[in-house]
């Protein structure tokens, strides 16, 4: 095996992808910090008992472990960024009132998460802890689209749902309630035999009411008929009056419904969501709202957030081209020296060609020249790639 192969589902990322990701990271981190969020830089490795106490179950199967030499203890590579977000809002930060926090790094999964997906993701988000009423949903909701749009993706759909459907069903019937996870199941693969195999065990109204759940998807016009073949619980109608209002929050965005959608319901303890865009299989952006998570690290809080894959949202736009430049010769005479210097905290890129590459390859397109004029360093346009590849007689120090 050679040894610059990868482990699957693991890719180095070359310059033309790797610059589009940093400058999508910054964008973002730069329109976070516009709505009030403020970054924080967990680190990669943490005690797993801390890691996985405010996560979901499945985050076990999904974390890499290793042993601390120092200290002995379990140790895992972080899978999932919020819940270390979590424990410093709980734990460190321990403010009143609303926080608002943002991050990005890398995370780690054992297995891909979907079709075509890294193991080797770069998470960014943004979580807000200490409200518990709609305006942060609402706020949330704005800035995962707002992410969306701003990197450049025009065609994108959010899908909605609220886990006090499933919820308000299993409280009324503890039959249904002791075979949860087994239920859980068979509605995120919308699996409507299998529910109905279930139903000699369960009380009549949750059974049909099961078997309708996977139908509930698709446009807003969900939430009537959810209504209308739905007990008429009140915890269930909370949840769809909150469905319809998020709804009216985000005028002229193409929203669907999905009423089955429980893939993170032991994690997540409200409304939930995906955002997903033409042409990926995947959702892009995933969120909700995960309240009082933060108890195990001593602090119960409202919360509600989301996070998205960098790596996978750079894949999503036009292939990126090549930067333009400044091409410059090799020199240290002084005045060379200062031009240079001044291009570059002007924010231009300078390629200065070293002796004996004129004709290498590289990310950028030089369309433009440093050359020496009347005892003066000018910057002048290249005629053409062929002119671009030949040192210019003028540049001679």
């Amino acid at each position: 095996m050679g040894k610059w192969l990868l482990p699957e589902s693991l890719a180095d990322i070359l310059p033309a992808e790797a610059r589009r990701i940093e400058e999508l990271r910054r964008l973002l981190l730069d329109l976070y910090r516009t709505y009030g969020y403020e970054l924080v830089m967990p680190p990669l490795v943490e005690y797993l008992d801390s890691l996985l106490s405010a996560s979901g179950g499945d985050m076990d199967l999904h974390t890499f472990k290793l042993v601390d030499q120092m200290s002995g203890r379990s140790l895992g590579i972080r899978a999932d960024m919020t819940p270390q977000v979590t424990r410093i809002d709980a734990h460190l930060l321990n403010r009143a009132g609303t926080t608002r926090l943002c991050y990005c790094g890398s995370v780690l999964h054992t297995l891909p998460r979907g079709l075509w997906a890294t193991r080797e993701p770069l998470q960014i988000g943004a979580e807000l802890y200490g409200h518990a009423g709609p305006e942060a949903d609402i706020e949330i909701l704005q800035l995962a689209l707002e992410s969306v749009r701003r990197a450049g993706v025009a065609d994108y759909r959010i899908d909605l749902s609220h886990l006090d459907v499933v919820r308000a069903l299993l409280e009324t019937d503890p039959a249904a309630a002791a075979r949860a996870d087994e239920i859980f199941g068979l509605l995120r693969e919308k699996d409507i035999p299998g529910l109905a195999a279930l139903s000699p065990g369960l009380a009549p109204a949750t059974a049909q009411a099961l078997q309708v759940l996977p139908t509930l998807y698709g446009e807003l016009d969900v939430l009537e008929k959810a209504r209308a073949a739905l007990p008429a619980l009140p915890r269930i109608s909370q949840a769809l009056d909150m469905l319809a209002a998020l709804a009216k929050a985000l005028p002229g965005v193409d929203i669907g419904i999905d009423l089955a959608d429980v893939r993170s319901f032991n994690y997540h303890t409200g409304v939930v969501f995906a955002v997903y865009c033409g042409g990926w299989p995947n959702a892009v952006v995933r969120g909700g709202r995960y309240d009082d998570v933060g108890r195990v690290f001593g602090r119960a809080r409202p919360a509600t957030g989301f996070s998205l894959d960098l790596r996978e949202l750079a894949g999503l736009l036009a292939p990126a081209t090549a930067s333009p430049a400044v091409r410059a010769p090799w020199g240290l005479e002084p005045g060379l020296v200062e031009a240079v210097r001044a291009l570059r905290a002007a924010g231009q890129i300078v390629v200065q060609i070293l002796p004996g590459h004129e004709h290498d390859q590289q990310e950028f397109v030089c369309d433009r020249e440093l050359v020496l004029r009347d005892g003066a360093w000018r910057v002048e346009p290249l005629a053409s790639a062929e002119t671009a590849a030949r040192p210019s007689p003028s540049t001679a120090i």
